[in-house]
């Protein structure tokens, strides 16, 4: 059988795919491996691999995407854990060899320069005796998934998820907050000693696999994974000193004006998400109906861009969709990638409140990536940095700001619109202490993992971290829920140094919606542009096409903050 009747043969379709068995998917890494490369077929050679590995992410996406929109689905569990125990480790081993091949034969093609560079370290980083261990690790994380999905409260006779507790927060009846808040705290704390165990098997799997890379410990290897060549750990460490510098005391004058505002002697955590003049909470839809929140979107992206527009209206009648909250459903909100069949799928928890809109902005970003990207050629189609996939999903929250009212088809009066608008932006400066929270206590972690398998420890140093950054909350006789706020960042259990990016990003979408406030659509074809580029261009790079300087100093900061602080101001007034 000639090369081009092999890869004839390979499914345009991925359900067809979705089936294979080991021993159908190999003979074709086998060919890869064994073709003879040169000038002259090496990107199609690299087409060949690259169509061959969409095929295996679209069926990973796919049947994690079923484990997480129900978590009680065994059978969609068995099928998952059957995919990452027996086809991933295989496919990975195969591809570790391809990589070896391509950097062997000292061949470049056009545009490749920076995947290259990141197969180099992949290459590096490959070890035989990991694919267990991330094996384990998936079904770990799985098992999160399950212990906090199931978490669920009874308050005036109905069983509420934890995510349907959150607009019990935006009660302006302080006793139902607290009564609310409590309740849950007491439910997440009662999974502490399986959340425990869990942490420390997922935290000795982390060391196991950094030493088996002969790295000093999980810090180095994960940078190194996820191929962060712009900047290091201390930069890391800096942009935290400069948010406790700049954001810190701008975070601190928001809690206080809430609490002078509330008329409050110390601002409780049930008192954070309250309107703090009393005003009823803002119900962009009914939290029954979804559709919506699903139609007025389109409304509000199609006015950012009517690109976009089209793209979302794609997901939309294709459904690629599953926004609503319900039981056993897994926490938080993601968009993953379909690659083969060139589409995104947007996956979240809506209750009927504002933070519904912003994810939902925030997914649609990502998946406004995704189609951008996808009209690379197939061999330049690989890894995106998550720092710019950020700024992505969060210059889409600012960008599509101004058309949250309903002369724009979206959800709000004018007045209200104004109130969504200041909460965003009050929210985007208290995420920033927040994140350095979240990313602190990770170099804490890895840097000092023995004394980190201790939970009591972890709690502890949570803690430490929370007072420095999180100033203007009263925990007064709530420590153990603080101590525990570790538990009930997913990030920090399932995608360990993934969430500086975050802050990162919000730096960049900054900028790129300052350029907006001149000249819109402007903005938004340099937005497009530097989604086009995918991973195709050096971090510093993809940030400038977007109109955005990649920094983390106190001066690029301070900007920031100043814009936004200026803006809600105008927005009060």
């Amino acid at each position: 059988m000639t090369v081009s009747r092999l890869f004839d043969t390979l499914p345009a379709d991925v359900f067809q795919f979705m089936d294979w068995t080991w021993e159908q998917i190999e003979p074709f890494l086998t060919e890869l491996e064994a073709r003879e490369i040169n000038q002259a077929n090496v990107v199609e050679w690299l087409n060949d691999w690259s169509r061959l590995g969409m095929l295996l992410q679209e069926t990973y996406s796919r049947l994690y995407v079923a484990t997480t929109i129900n978590t009680a689905d065994e059978a969609a569990q068995r099928k998952f854990f059957a995919y990452i125990e027996n086809i991933v480790p295989n496919s990975r081993a195969a591809n570790n060899k391809l990589e070896r091949k391509l950097i062997a034969s000292g061949l470049q093609p056009s545009g490749y320069e920076i995947p290259l560079r990141n197969m180099r370290v992949s290459a590096e980083l490959f070890r035989e005796e990991n694919l267990p261990l991330f094996t384990e690790e998936e079904k770990l994380s799985n098992e999160y998934d399950q212990i906090v999905g199931a978490q669920t409260i009874t308050y005036n006779g109905e069983e509420l998820t934890i995510p349907q507790t959150l607009p019990y927060m935006q009660n302006p009846d302080r006793a139902v907050r607290e009564a609310v808040w409590r309740a849950a705290s007491d439910r997440q704390l009662a999974d502490k000693s399986k959340l425990n165990e869990l942490w420390q098997k997922f935290l000795k799997l982390r060391i196991q696999i950094s030493e088996n890379c002969d790295l000093p410990d999980y810090r180095a290897y994960q940078w190194r994974n996820f191929n962060r060549f712009d900047y290091s750990p201390d930069d890391c460490l800096a942009f935290h000193r400069a948010i406790e510098q700049v954001v810190v005391p701008a975070a601190k004058r928001i809690y206080d004006r809430r609490r002078e505002r509330m008329g409050l002697d110390t601002l409780r955590p049930w008192d954070k998400d309250v309107d703090p003049l009393n005003r009823e909470p803002l119900k962009p839809f009914a939290a029954s109906d979804v559709d919506s929140l699903i139609n007025k979107s389109f409304d509000v992206f199609n006015k950012v861009d009517p690109v976009l527009g089209d793209y979302y209206d794609t997901m939309r009648r294709e459904n690629l969709l599953d926004l609503d909250n319900r039981k056993n459903k897994a926490p938080g909100g993601y968009c993953t990638d379909f690659p083969a069949s060139k589409r995104p799928f947007i996956f979240m928890n809506a209750v009927g409140i504002h933070d519904d809109v912003q994810t939902l902005l925030h997914e649609g970003g990502h998946a406004f990536h995704a189609f951008e990207s996808s009209k690379l050629p197939p061999y330049l189609q690989t890894s995106i940095p998550i720092e710019m996939c950020e700024v992505a999903s969060m210059s889409m929250e600012l960008l599509a700001a101004p058309y949250l009212t309903t002369n724009h088809g979206g959800f709000y009066t004018e007045a209200d619109a104004a109130r969504a608008r200041i909460d965003h932006l009050e929210r985007n400066i208290l995420f920033w202490p927040y994140m350095a929270v979240v990313d602190a206590f990770q170099h804490w972690v890895y840097t000092h993992p023995n004394d980190a398998m201790n939970p009591d420890n972890c709690d502890q140093t949570w803690s430490e971290l929370w007072d420095r950054f999180m100033v203007g909350i009263d925990y007064t006789g709530l420590e153990d829920a603080k101590a525990d706020g570790w538990h009930r960042k997913l990030h920090i259990f399932q995608i360990p140094f993934y969430y500086v990016d975050y802050g990162l990003a919000q730096l960049g979408a900054v900028q790129v919606w300052r350029n907006s406030l001149k000249d819109q659509a402007g903005a938004i074809a340099q937005y497009r542009s530097a989604l086009a580029l995918g991973g195709t261009k050096p971090l510093p790079e993809l940030f400038a096409a977007a109109g955005a300087k990649f920094a983390w100093d106190a001066e690029t900061l301070g900007e920031a903050v100043d814009l936004m602080e200026r803006t809600i101001h105008q927005l009060e007034n």
